[in-house]
Formats: C-alpha cells, structure tokens, sequence
C-alpha cells in the first residue's frame, strides 16, 4: 500500500481555572449529602471552577500557550484553529477569531467555532483529519474549552456535583504512513433527546426575560430556573447504555479489529458509575480502561484530552498504542475513533 500523507494527534496539553470546588466545601450546602456521599455517586473529588470573568477563551489560550511553550509547536505553523465550545465569549463573533488574535496566530490561518459537547473532540479529530489529508493544511490546532459552571444554578446539585471547567489544546499534524493514525470514525446523532441535557433560555428560540429567570424546585429538591443547565439523569444513562456499545461493535468492524486488539479505552468522563456499567458491558479490563475525573469533574468536550494528557505521563499508552475514543451526550450525540500514538 502506498504511503499517504495521514493525520495524527502529535501533543495535547490541558488548562484548568485555579479555583477549585471541592466534595467537602459541597457538604456544607447540602444537608443531606456529606463528601464521601458524594464521591461513591460520581467518583470526583474536585472541580475547577471558572472565576465571574474568566471565560473559555481564557482557558483555551492557556492550553494553548502551554503547547508552544513546549516546543511541540511554533505559532507561525498553525494553518487552521478549531475551538469546540458550548460555552462561547459572545454569540457573535466567533471565540476562535478572538483566540486567534490573543495567541498571535497567523492571519492566513483558518479560526472557527463548533458547538458540539461531549462528543466535540472526536467531532474535532475528524474535522482537523479532513483538513490536513485533502491538504487544506499541514497543521490544526483543536481546542476544547468549556465553562459550564456559569449555566449552573448554585442549588441544583444534580448538576453542581458533576461538571468543572477546563480546556485542552492538541495539535494535529501530517506523517506520511501506510495506515490511518486518526480513523476510523463511526458519528451518531439522535436530536430527539435534545432537551435531556439543555439550557433552555438565552438564544434566539428562547431570550432571557423575568419570566426565564423564575426559579423553580423540583421533585429531588434542585433548584434552577430556565436560564440554568438541565439535564435528566436517568434519560441520558440509557442513552449512553443503549448507544455507545453498538457504536462500539460499529467502530471496531470499520476499523477491522478485534476487542482485545485495542491497547486502550478513553470513554467521554461522565461520571464513574456511568463507566463502570459501559466497562462491564463491553468486558473492558480495568488495566485498560480509563477513569480519570477524580480532580476535574465533567469537563465535557475536554475530558477525554485531558485523559489522555494524564495517560501519557503515566504511561499507559505509549508509542504505537491503539487507543478508542468514544464520546457521547449532549444532542444527544457521540462519536468514536480510533487512533495511534505517534510521539
């Protein structure tokens, strides 16, 4: 087979706000629940939590500077920045122009937002692959950035519990090779979950008014108005159970390989009972599964990046490594890639 010019994931370096939210400072807001209560129903610790002004923008340059700082890359290589966010500086006009000018990026060098989730950095994987292999450019350089915290009404502990802040820069560039190192890809999309997991208020379908900032409390004793995150447990649990191990089954016939033939697992970090049930289903060993929202939470779209910085330095992948990507939620949407360690 002839070699071709094929995408890679070549670094990944991640940022997260200072300010941090810990199990024990939860407790003594919720009467009912105390920080090892906590911990067994969601398996983080420890949150990092967006200061008032301290926007995604803040935290994907951060991630960014990180990476050319470590000599991975130079700023005047980056043909094209991709920033995944639920949670833009304005509606208008696109974060990734004003990241572009912050980091000091060419002005010939392509910047968009999408807004995609918990699936966002696979979505991102495919989107740089599709660039760098039709040679739009030779080098991409994906953030995910999310600030949720700031959709989150402070008494809602459905959602307080799960979610932190945080970003990833990864830069994605050619190697010519005989095998695809991004890919294959397997995408989904069922919007007829899209109000499980929404902030129904602050768009065009539904502007903020006094009405919107009506706080209610429901029957679990959350409280938010429609202005604030909601997202229904139970619904998006069986979505994920029903979806991704067919997407699973789908990814390896695409990419002919057997189960025990991928080295490593990195699934979006939702919550770890969440894991555990998808790990067992799937007969996933622990040694190669990965669960790392100890000291983040749910970081959405930068989850599974900032996992798989945290496998790197430990060393559970390694050069020629075969890793699964899978992420799923918001939309309801997933995808799931593979992928192989180069550097």
């Amino acid at each position: 087979m002839d070699r071709l010019r094929r995408a890679a994931v070549k670094a990944v370096c991640t940022q997260v706000p200072k300010n941090e939210l810990t199990n024990e400072q939860l407790a003594k807001e919720y009467d009912d629940w105390n920080a090892e209560k906590i911990f067994q129903k969601t398996g983080i610790a420890v949150r990092h939590i967006a200061a008032s002004d301290e926007c995604a923008s803040d935290l994907g340059v951060g991630a960014a500077q990180k990476l050319f700082e470590s000599g991975r890359c130079e700023k005047q290589d980056v043909d094209f920045l991709l920033l995944c966010t639920q949670s833009p500086d304005y509606f208008l006009p696109t974060t990734a122009c004003i990241m572009q000018h912050r980091l000091g990026l060419r002005t010939s060098c392509g910047a968009l937002d999408f807004n995609q989730g918990c699936s966002g950095y696979v979505y991102g994987l495919a989107l740089a692959k599709g660039l760098i292999e039709s040679g739009s450019a030779r080098h991409v350089l994906l953030i995910t950035a999310e600030t949720y915290s700031k959709f989150i009404h402070p008494q809602d502990r459905s959602v307080r519990t799960l979610f932190g802040d945080g970003a990833s820069a990864t830069l994605i560039g050619g190697l010519d090779s005989d095998e695809e190192l991004i890919g294959p890809i397997e995408f989904g999309t069922d919007g007829s979950g899209a109000e499980q997991l929404i902030v129904p208020a602050g768009g065009m379908r539904m502007p903020r008014s006094a009405q919107t900032a009506v706080e209610q409390t429901d029957t679990g004793g959350n409280v938010r108005c429609a202005q604030n995150l909601y997202m229904n447990g139970a619904e998006i649990f069986n979505f994920t159970i029903r979806t991704v191990p067919e997407a699973v089954k789908r990814l390896l016939m695409k990419a002919g390989m057997l189960m025990d033939e991928v080295d490593y697992f990195v699934f979006h970090q939702a919550n770890r009972f969440m894991l555990d049930h998808l790990r067992k289903k799937l007969a996933i060993p622990e040694e190669k599964f990965c669960i790392n929202m100890q000291g983040y939470g749910n970081t959405v779209s930068s989850t599974i990046p900032m996992a798989l910085e945290i496998a790197h330095q430990r060393k559970e992948i390694r050069l020629g490594s075969r890793v699964m990507l899978v992420g799923f939620g918001v939309g309801f949407s997933w995808a799931a890639a593979m992928i192989k360690v180069v550097e």
